[in-house]
């Protein structure tokens, strides 16, 4: 049977005396009537959930503290939402929620929070299941930190419920959680100065995916095994700074089309596409830039990928300078009209590709680098030649155009590259 263990008087003090409330705290067990004694419980009353599987669906129309004991498990059976959320100022910690409903159109949660919930706090949850992790709507000051969160492997990656799928919520915090095996780790659309920070994803389609937001901050987050790492879509003013991205299928980074964002700092490694098709432009990218906008790249690393960094129908007013492109299979594929100058106040980037000369010994090489030239053009436009690129007359009509300078003000030029790679580490974790 359940116990009200004591209650504690809030009218102490003329701060409290307006409020003329008491705060009660339940424990329950698994034998109570759990649905009826939450339907009960007052605002600010705490119920603590003893050791043992719940099998319901929990709903929460008060604001309340709910805490489990260790081995607390709400079950939902395998239909609806674990646990939902209809008032302000409710926190949950320390429970598990197992077995809710997979059905996304009716938005089936481990914890759905309802429009209009300000100031809910999630903490120490483990969640698992095929619908969203976490799913909330129109509302304010969320604090989701420390949750695990695990999706369905075997399903489809499209067919899995995103994480924490937040929608036109502002000013939330993500903290120090692990995600894996959903569709997006963290998916925000129309949100407003969202923080993620020491968040892990593992095998999701992106680790954290920004469409329509503003003013968000992504930081010391690390996804691994996924198709993509960081997508900014149509965003504006993300800064998106000490990450890390790796073994990465599609990009570590995505920009399409975003302005004033800014990307600063982070370690993509590993992007590789065994599917990719040049013709089709799907190989992997370390950063890929698509559409129009104007953002700022600078002091980041991508190493190792199919393509450093691709840019297609726009990008031509993003800033590139301060980076390590580094032991990738094709430094940059760029295949627009316009001039694009990667470097700012002196500063270029580095390109493991390129060696030159730095006679006064101030880092930076004396001659300018074009990552990609004619050649390289004609190849991407017509891949079925790429058989050809590193045959001695290629080569010899690249020494040719140098000379020459036939390249000079087209495609990508570094005025500035720098001699030596800068030390990137992206996310502390």
């Amino acid at each position: 049977m359940f116990r009200k263990l004591f209650s504690i008087s809030l009218a102490a003090g003329l701060a409290f005396a307006a409020a003329a409330a008491h705060a009660a705290v339940w424990r329950v067990t698994p034998a109570d009537d759990v649905a009826e004694i939450v339907g009960n419980a007052e605002e600010g009353d705490t119920i603590i959930f003893a050791a043992g599987v719940y099998k319901m669906n929990l709903l929460l129309t008060e604001p309340l503290t709910i805490k489990g004991e260790d081995g607390a498990v709400i079950d939902a059976q395998g239909k609806g939402t674990g646990i939902t959320i209809r008032r302000s100022r409710t926190s949950i910690d320390n429970l598990t929620v197992q077995n809710y409903g997979r059905d996304l159109y009716k938005r089936d949660s481990g914890v759905r929070v309802m429009d209009g919930c300000t100031g809910v706090r999630l903490t120490n949850l483990k969640l698992s299941g095929p619908g969203f992790g976490i799913r909330a709507d129109r509302l304010d000051d969320l604090e989701i930190r420390n949750c695990e969160i695990t999706g369905v492997a075997r399903r489809h990656i499209l067919d899995r419920g995103d994480g924490v799928f937040l929608n036109y919520v502002k000013r939330s915090k993500l903290i120090n959680n692990r995600v894996r095996d959903v569709r997006d780790g963290f998916y925000f659309e129309n949100t407003d100065a969202t923080v993620s920070s020491g968040n892990f994803f593992d095998n999701t389609q992106y680790g954290i995916h920004w469409m329509y937001t503003r003013n968000d901050v992504g930081h010391d987050n690390v996804t691994v095994n996924s198709v993509g790492g960081f997508a900014l879509m149509s965003s504006k003013h993300i800064d998106c700074h000490d990450n890390t991205a790796r073994d990465n299928v599609e990009f570590g980074i995505l920009l399409n089309v975003c302005e004033g964002c800014t990307v600063q700092g982070n370690l993509v490694e590993g992007v590789h596409n065994p599917k990719g098709r040049a013709a089709l432009d799907t190989e992997g990218k370390g950063l890929f830039i698509y559409g129009p906008g104007a953002s700022r790249v600078l002091n980041n690393a991508f190493t190792g990928a199919d393509i450093g960094i691709g840019v297609a129908l726009g990008g031509e007013k993003t800033v590139v300078a301060g980076n390590v492109f580094d032991k990738n299979a094709i430094q940059v594929r760029y295949v627009g009209k316009a001039p694009l100058e990667w470097s700012e106040n002196g500063r270029g980037n580095y390109w493991s590709t390129f060696m030159s000369w730095d006679a006064d010994n101030d880092g930076i090489a004396d001659t300018p680098y074009q990552p990609n030239d004619s050649l390289d053009r004609i190849f991407w436009i017509y891949p079925e030649a790429r058989f050809l690129m590193q045959s001695p007359v290629t080569a010899l009509l690249r020494w040719f155009a140098a000379r020459l300078e036939i390249d000079r003000g087209k495609g990508v030029t570094d005025s500035h590259p720098l001699m030596s790679a800068p030390q990137i580490k992206g996310a502390a974790q």
